[in-house]
């Protein structure tokens, strides 16, 4: 289930570079951040919370 994780951060930084190149309009931009979205979905899917795909540096979130 790892790889989902590491997917989704890929797609995210991905499409978070080409936004800040061609900016968030560009075709190429909506497709990766479409791809991302698709991605951080399949992981949600799986079973995996947000914090697993952007931890915190302040220690684990509060479970419950």
């Amino acid at each position: 289930m790892a790889h989902l994780i590491r997917a989704a951060r890929t797609a995210q930084h991905r499409a978070a570079r080409a936004a800040r190149l061609v900016g968030p309009a560009h075709p190429w931009a909506r497709l990766l951040l479409a791809a991302a979205a698709m991605t951080a979905t399949a992981a949600w899917e799986a079973g995996h919370h947000v914090h697993d795909l952007h931890p915190s540096t302040k220690g684990p979130p509060p479970r419950g």
